[in-house]
């Protein structure tokens, strides 16, 4: 498997990585082909395995099956991963993260950030590329989906109140991430 792609369900990455560390592990995706290599991530994973194989060979066939067991597409598993639960034990990212939780309303500046949690910003990078697949900017806006998703479906504040209380200056940008976000699911 090695320098191959693949996937398992989103709360493994952590320990995948661990065993597989030459592995480019995609967590959002649901079913990753690499060439005779497939794998399926999620709590459902053998329905999509299985919606993917028979794609494979007919689209159509897929379609129809996918129809009348009522599975909607989910291509991705972004939408679903609750990131507080993703356990890995590098110290560094759990400052990481705290940090940046109690700061989602304030400007993301990496190299800020590592020299606040006594590191340089390439260690920092490192560190969570490793533990969570993701840049440091990719998490926090994913940290910074999650908070606008709860807010939203918690509160009733407007679009652009959420938006600066997930760090961004104008609703449009939260909306726009969010579009991006979705076409990934």
């Amino acid at each position: 498997m090695h320098h191959r792609r693949a996937t398992t369900s989103w709360f493994l990455g952590p320990e995948f990585l661990k065993r597989y560390p030459t592995v480019a592990l995609d967590l959002d995706t649901m079913v990753v082909v690499d060439g005779n290599l497939v794998t399926a991530g999620a709590a459902f994973a053998h329905i999509d395995l299985a919606l993917s194989l028979v794609r494979s060979i007919s689209p159509d066939l897929a379609q129809h099956v996918a129809k009348l067991l009522i599975i909607d597409e989910r291509p991705s598993q972004a939408a679903f991963v609750a990131y507080e639960h993703l356990r890995h034990e590098d110290p560094i990212v759990v400052e990481f993260e705290r940090f940046v939780r109690a700061r989602l309303d304030e400007p993301f500046n990496v190299a800020f950030v590592a020299q606040s949690l006594g590191t340089s910003r390439r260690t920092l990078e490192r560190r969570v590329r490793a533990a969570l697949n993701l840049t440091p900017l990719g998490f926090v806006q994913r940290l910074r989906i999650e908070r606008a998703r709860h807010l939203s479906a918690t509160t009733d504040l407007t679009s652009a109140e959420i938006a600066l209380r997930v760090g961004y200056a104008n609703a449009e940008t939260l909306r726009s991430l969010l579009r991006r976000e979705r076409r990934r699911s």
